[in-house]
């Protein structure tokens, strides 16, 4: 005789979108919680409960924006907590808890790999194993090699166990796009405008912020096909060339439009370095305040779109924006189908994109909207600081450590949706529910 309660529970059992939730939800909550004891901040006082949250929030969804300035405020085993934090939302929630349950010897069911699936945005569920132990020697291995090279400079100026935890923590930011830095001793909330014109940190930190935002999925292709790129797999190809293409325009356009009064070289450093990092980073070269509207708004076009499906940036993800592009181009063409690289791209994933578009739109301009009302502050700078947010970015126009309680939630939930998704959040608070065999009535309706 079977049991009832047995049935219920199997019918009832968490889906994959509800554990990447809950995942990330509870390593914030924790975070915070441990960020509120005495011994995580400088000044021997416990931190303000909501203040916790907002860093624990913005360490786990690689954000960085903050509230306090992290070298000042935080002591060294805050700052290795937030570090820890950022590591953990960097490689993903799923993929750390894969790591650990491989490391003890358990086994890795059809369901855990289905979530990783989900996690990593791999493209089949066979390989997962292979592909965590993948992710955890390339990230461990950027992050030492970033470490090394940012230790040049960095130990000749702080000494040398100074030099080698600024070294660490800063390459394992941006790594895992997360913009955080320690650099605020002289001036606070300065980021890294002291080495604008510094080649080594500059080029470094742009290339792990490149290397982590491009993916694990397309850094197994490079490594498995190297130079062969007609045998990549599409979605790597669209990573590539659109990753290429919005770096290349955005380092154009602020090398001719902005920071003229620069000298070359160090023109040519920070126009690359402020293409770079919107993309999700959150590291500053040059004073932000200083660049024209039109300059904000380009900022804030590349972060919302962000890095790549199944890497450490956050946004609404390159091949979103390339999805949307070629549905366009179809359009225009009078197409049946949207086509990249000689392949017909599903329904599915033109509808996925759109909705994602949508999702991101709505929440970053009414985000900006509110926090522009409540706090009395100009739109753009408002729309600025969301869509740091929701793209995980971190960059800011100086209005974050003056926000008010609401205005500081609604950029916890912005963050926490940014990089956990909204498909995601959508699909985990949503049961699954089988797919309706009846349709409705067709009908035509005039768009456009």
């Amino acid at each position: 005789m079977t049991n009832p309660m047995h049935d219920v529970h199997e019918h009832r059992h968490i889906t994959s979108f509800q554990v990447i939730f809950l995942g990330f939800f509870l390593v914030i909550l924790i975070g915070a919680l441990i960020l509120t004891l005495p011994w995580a901040s400088r000044s021997g006082r416990a931190t303000p409960f909501l203040d916790a949250l907002f860093t624990a929030t913005s360490a786990v969804c690689v954000t960085g924006l903050v509230v306090q300035d992290t070298v000042t405020y935080w002591s060294v085993f805050g700052q290795a907590i937030i570090l820890l934090l950022i590591q953990i939302g960097g490689m993903g929630i799923v993929t750390v808890a894969v790591a650990m349950a491989i490391i003890s010897g358990r086994k890795i069911g059809l369901r855990q790999r289905s979530t990783m699936q989900e996690a990593i945005s791999a493209p089949q569920v066979g390989g997962i194993v292979r592909m965590t132990g993948f992710i955890l020697r390339t990230t461990f291995f950027i992050e030492f090699l970033g470490a090394c090279a940012l230790s040049m400079v960095f130990i000749p100026q702080f000494g040398v166990l100074k030099g080698l935890w600024y070294s660490v923590f800063h390459s394992v930011s941006a790594f895992c796009n997360a913009g955080f830095d320690l650099m605020g001793s002289d001036v606070p909330f300065s980021s890294l405008v002291g080495y604008a014109a510094n080649p080594i940190v500059n080029i470094t930190i742009m290339a792990l912020i490149v290397i982590g935002g491009i993916g694990f999925s397309t850094w197994d292709d490079i490594k498995e096909r190297g130079r062969h790129l007609r045998r990549y797999r599409m979605q790597s190809k669209v990573v590539l060339t659109v990753t290429a293409a919005l770096l290349l325009s955005g380092a154009l356009y602020f090398f001719f439009c902005e920071f003229s009064e620069l000298p070359l070289g160090e023109r040519i450093l920070a126009s690359c370095f402020q293409s770079v990092s919107p993309r999700t980073a959150g590291f500053n070269t040059v004073d932000l305040t200083g660049i024209s509207q039109v300059g904000i708004l380009v900022t804030i076009l590349l972060m919302l779109t962000g890095g790549s499906p199944g890497s450490t940036a956050g946004g609404m993800k390159t091949t979103t924006v390339a999805v949307l592009f070629s549905t366009a181009v179809a359009v225009f063409q009078k197409k049946e189908s949207a086509n990249l690289y000689g392949r017909r791209l599903p329904a599915t994933a033109i509808r996925s994109a759109a909705t994602v578009m949508l999702m991101y739109m709505v929440l970053f301009l009414s985000g900006g909207m509110i926090i522009s009302y409540v706090e009395g502050v100009d739109l753009l700078a408002a729309l600025f600081e969301t869509a740091s947010a929701i793209g995980t970015v971190g960059l800011t126009l100086g209005l974050t450590t003056s926000l008010g309680t609401l205005s500081r939630i609604i950029l916890i939930c912005l963050m926490f949706f940014g990089r956990v998704g909204g498909l995601t959040i959508i699909f985990a608070a949503l049961s699954e529910r089988r797919a309706p065999m009846s349709k409705y009535p067709e009908e035509k309706i005039t768009v456009g």
